[in-house]
């Protein structure tokens, strides 16, 4: 009888080991966090980082209109013979004066040096919402990291949970068998040891999940004790055909956000070279005068033009050379930038393939193998053919296969997040 209420106490062990059906976790619809898309709705709008970065793009962009735009005109008010020949003392009133002249001017740039100025401000502000865009680019994989973290961890407490709860029964296996003389006193404490393991991982697991809450807590301008409902679901992995590098690769050209904001301070280094070309030319004040004499009616006119002398050559070499350098480094900037990048995104694709690859022999390979290594050994050990010690290493193994598949599909969904951040848009 007792023989028989162990061998089924070791079945129940078993199923519950191999059971495949996964609790859903509850979530709370007025609780962010159950969704990777609520997290990055929430941040669209309360992180302050991104707000920052979102503002100081519209500050720049109001550069534009000022950069194309006229100088004010001047209007000049000249007192002339302020002592009518020295027949009275000096007087500051326009009717008191021999003459008073009136001149209105305004200054004109050298045609087209408007455009270019206007041109080089709207891509100061492209430049400045590339760098808005990569800033929310690297937030929302931040984010997403975080988010599967959360599930890693959430997953792997589900993982020790369950072996705890097969280390329970089989520790009812052992107090029959050893009440019947057939396990050892040590075996009983090593049981006992595997415990106070699993129960040491469930505490370092449950401070992992709150400093992820209070990490993405900080991410979404929230406070940091908030309320985070668990993750639902991991992200879909898209289709191999869609991680094909260079269809990705010409993705990245268009929508990198670091490239984009290269490119467009490269072109506002071209825009700023033209410029100081333009600047070998003079630039002009015209100007329309009238006077009044001795406070008498405005009669008599002028017309004025003035314009400034390029004549220091050196000087106007010196800076289209620095134009022409600055010109220089915003290229190797770009490139570097697109080498980089192309990098980055060839290593992320790879390390895919690699967690998708894993996770496939897991599940299909080492998973089953340990499955059937378990099952053998509990017979073994019912029978008395093995120790409880080969019965423990079974069930680790198992452990550490379902363990390397979560990894797995952890590291997949993290490399599609670099890959992501890369290409500046979501895979779906």
């Amino acid at each position: 009888m007792r023989a028989a209420h162990a061998s089924s106490l070791c079945a129940a062990a078993l199923l519950t080991l191999l059971g495949t059906a996964q609790a859903q976790p509850t979530t709370n619809d007025d609780v962010p966090g159950a969704t990777l898309g609520s997290l990055l709705d929430l941040a669209r709008t309360r992180n302050p980082d991104y707000a920052a970065m979102r503002l100081d793009a519209q500050a720049t962009g109001e550069r534009e209109l000022p950069a194309g735009a006229l100088m004010n005109p001047r209007l000049k008010m000249e007192l002339q013979d302020i002592t009518r020949g020295g027949e009275r003392a000096p007087t500051l009133l326009p009717s008191e004066a021999g003459a008073t002249v009136y001149t209105l001017s305004q200054d004109l740039p050298w045609a087209g040096k408007r455009a270019l100025r206007q041109e080089a401000a709207a891509l100061e502000t492209a430049a400045a919402q590339g760098r808005a865009q990569q800033t929310w680019a690297e937030l929302a994989a931040r984010i997403k990291a975080l988010y599967i973290d959360r599930w890693r961890i959430q997953g792997t407490q589900r993982l020790v949970n369950e072996n705890l709860d097969l280390m329970l029964q089989l520790e009812k296996v052992l107090q029959v068998r050893y009440a019947t003389g057939l396990a050892a006193q040590q075996d009983i404490t090593r049981i006992h040891v595997e415990h106070t393991a699993m129960r040491a991982e469930l505490v370092a697991l449950a401070g992992e999940w709150r400093q992820s809450q209070t990490r993405l807590n900080a991410l979404l301008g929230r406070p940091l004790q908030s309320e985070l409902a668990a993750p639902a679901a991991l992200p879909t992995l898209p289709a191999a055909e869609r991680l094909d590098f260079n269809r990705l690769s010409d993705t990245l050209h268009a929508g990198n956000p670091a490239l984009r904001t290269e490119a467009a301070r490269e072109r506002a280094a071209e825009k700023a070279r033209e410029l100081g070309l333009k600047n070998r030319y003079p630039d002009f004040t015209l100007g329309v005068s009238a006077m009044q004499r001795q406070g008498g009616a405005l009669n008599e006119w002028g017309v004025m033009l003035e314009l400034n002398i390029p004549l220091q050559r050196d000087t106007l070499r010196a800076q289209e050379r620095e134009a022409q350098a600055l010109l220089s480094a915003a290229q190797a900037r770009r490139e570097a930038a697109a080498n980089l990048a192309q990098a980055d995104l060839a290593d992320a694709l790879s390390l895919l393939q690699t967690a998708r690859q894993t996770e496939h022999l897991m599940t299909y390979s080492l998973l089953p193998q340990a499955e059937l290594t378990w099952a053998a050994a509990l017979a073994a050990y019912e029978n008395g053919k093995a120790d409880f010690a080969t019965l423990l290493d079974a069930q680790r193994q198992i452990r550490t296969a379902r363990l390397g598949q979560l990894k797995a599909q952890v590291d997949a969904r993290m490399r599609l997040a670099d890959v992501e951040r890369l290409i500046g848009e979501d895979l779906l």
